[in-house]
């Protein structure tokens, strides 16, 4: 398998849209990066996971940072996650009152669930804007399914990896220079650092990537973007531009739902084991 280039940073969100750590390396497992989206809030009203992708209803996510206690072992058994809360106080799940603390945060009753769900959904956001948003979907919320290509009980919006290149990032600096296209806003697993440029990562569509001396992940499809890339965290600000960009350069046809702007590709779990900064990755054909 021809080499593509290596693995810069690895990301792992603990709880479902809220911030989440870089990491040196990680056990890769067929539920994804071991403790990926291990946990989430559930709205006790409406059975819904809580996502930034609806940024209306849950507009603070972004504003709660997520770290496990310790490094997690077991897919099936994780540690404890420590959440640091907008004000700079923590909360653990193992806490008494952690339900109640981040209700107060979210302005919703929710609990902390390390399961999703039977046929989960979450509810998605659809900016007024030209060329992004489906017909008749603008200035809508619409409730989606949760990891219809995800083992059953995680909390993938779809697939368990994400991937994405930084010649896309800088590519899309490029076309919109005064926007800040940071690793941050896309969320995904593996960053890689590929030796082409442009926007690699659509050419291994149906093919399969090789991380390391270990690791296969069959790249499923495209990852479509939605109104999350555009919300502000840390120190990125809110900017429209980012989608708007994608939209304008790297429209691509998702199976049976459209064409969306796409950032990055989604990928199952064929061959698990370790991934580790800076490993080689390949790709077949």
């Amino acid at each position: 398998m021809p080499a593509v280039g290596t693995v810069k940073t690895i990301w792992r969100y603990p709880v479902k849209s809220m911030l989440g750590e870089e990491l040196d390396a990680s056990a890769v497992t067929d539920q994804g990066l071991l403790g990926d989206r291990g946990y989430a809030l559930v709205d006790a009203e409406t059975g819904k996971v809580a996502s930034a992708k609806n940024p209306k209803r849950w507009p603070n996510l972004f504003d709660c940072h997520a770290a496990f206690a310790e490094p997690p072992e077991r897919a099936r058994e994780l540690p404890p996650v420590r959440i640091t809360l907008p004000d700079g106080s923590t909360v653990a799940s193992t806490d008494s009152d952690v339900d109640d603390t981040l209700s107060d945060v979210v302005g919703r009753r929710v609990t902390l669930e390390g399961t999703a769900p039977s046929e989960a959904v979450f509810e998605e956001y659809w900016p007024d804007m030209e060329d992004i948003s489906p017909e008749g979907h603008r200035d809508t919320v619409t409730d989606e399914r949760l990891g219809m290509a995800a083992p059953p009980g995680t909390f993938f919006d779809l697939a368990p990896m994400a991937v994405l290149t930084t010649a896309t990032l800088e590519r899309l600096g490029e076309l919109y220079p005064q926007g800040r296209f940071d690793v941050r806003r896309f969320r995904m697993n593996l960053i890689v650092e590929p030796d082409a440029t442009g926007f690699v990562e659509n050419d291994w569509i149906g093919h399969t990537l090789a991380v390391g001396d270990e690791v296969s992940l069959p790249v499923t499809l495209a990852d479509p973007r939605c109104v999350m890339t555009t919300l502000p965290q840390g120190d990125l600000p809110k900017d429209p531009g980012i989608l708007r960009t994608a939209a304008q350069h790297n429209r691509l046809d998702i199976p049976t739902a459209g064409r969306y702007p796409c950032v990055g590709v989604y990928a199952g779990v064929a061959t698990g084991g370790t991934v580790r900064r800076g490993d080689p990755v390949a790709v077949d054909g």
